[in-house]
């Protein structure tokens, strides 16, 4: 996605959604190839991150989140945006190897094969995962579909199948820099399912969409979700979309289903869990969210997101006191 450097959002932004996505960025963190022999099945376990797969020759099925299976042919290309648990596998019904269980060998950099015990030929896949500066509660993400297929969104956006051809012609490595460009290729296409299923496949949705596509209250939505750390108050946000404090709150009540305040708190803690997620420190967190301690911050975190912070952080992370930096968004 495009990243907007600037969170301030002009008052005259007609578009406060594209706005928000000019914001979110998506980063792959790695990616793996497998020529997997007839028949086999492979688990992804539910993870952080999302997940992206390719069919670049052959076929296979896809067990989705819900339990559903689909037949995936060659030139198909998913996202699972919140990286729910599934599988793929020659057909369904194959009893599932756990992907962590598959041993490694590297390609190139940030490229690996995965390590099968045979292979035919016949089925290549290419797939990764990759990283959103949001964190996965954020509405929207929250609002995709459990699989985002190229198939089903091509017809909408004529750039998805020249990306797919071109990932094609890449995967098989053989010439010079292929993985630094299959890799970027990977998450251009992303970025393009997501855009185009916001443009195209949620267009009747309700709720939090059709809050933010309202001129007014959209616009104070991408201002909250622009600067999630600022303590916004609801005469602020009243004077950013032009109204009384009590015909604004009124408004924004009836469109978004909660009253403001309750909002930008919910939005807060969100940035909160992502940041500790992703390493940072109570103390830190409390800090840049503008609380006067520790305690007081843990409070408003349990009581919003049902645990107290600590249950959060990732320790395994190198712990970071500089959240402006590594955590804009």
């Amino acid at each position: 996605m495009l990243d907007d450097s600037s969170k301030t959002l002009p008052r005259s932004v007609a578009d406060p959604l594209s706005e928000m996505l000019r914001g979110l960025r998506l980063d792959g963190i790695e990616y793996g190839r497998c020529q997997p022999c007839d028949p086999w099945a492979t688990a992804f376990a539910a993870h952080e991150q999302a997940r992206f797969h390719f069919v670049a020759a052959g076929q296979c099925w896809l067990q989705t989140p819900s339990g559903e299976w689909m037949e995936l042919r060659t030139g198909d290309a998913l996202l699972l945006p919140r990286g729910d648990a599934h599988v793929l596998a020659s057909r369904p019904g194959v009893p599932p190897l756990p992907f962590e269980q598959y041993g490694r060998k590297s390609v190139c950099d940030g490229i690996f094969d995965l390590e099968c015990a045979e292979t035919n030929g016949k089925t290549l896949l290419f797939f990764g995962s990759m990283s959103f500066n949001v964190d996965r509660m954020h509405p929207l993400l929250q609002m995709m579909p459990e699989v985002l297929r190229t198939s089903d969104l091509a017809v909408n956006e004529p750039a998805i199948p020249h990306l797919l051809d071109a990932m094609a012609r890449e995967v098989e490595m053989d010439r010079v820099g292929a993985g630094g460009i299959l890799t970027r290729l990977a998450d251009v296409l992303t970025a393009t399912l997501i855009r185009t299923w916001v443009e195209h496949g949620c267009g009747d949705s309700s709720g939090w969409l059709a809050a933010v596509r309202n001129p007014q209250i959209g616009r104070v939505l991408a201002a909250i979700h622009l600067e999630p750390e600022r303590d916004w108050t609801v005469d602020e946000l009243a004077e950013r979309m032009g109204a009384s404090r009590s015909g604004f709150a009124q408004r924004f009540a009836a469109l978004v289903g909660e009253t403001p305040a309750r909002y930008v708190a919910r939005t807060r803690m969100t940035r909160a869990h992502q940041w500790l997620r992703e390493g940072a420190r109570v103390s830190v967190v409390a800090e840049q969210l503008g609380y006067e301690s520790d305690a007081s911050f843990s409070r408003a975190f349990k009581r919003i997101m049902g645990a107290p912070p600590s249950q959060f952080r990732d320790k395994t992370k190198p712990a970071t006191g500089d959240l402006a930096t590594n955590f804009c968004g």
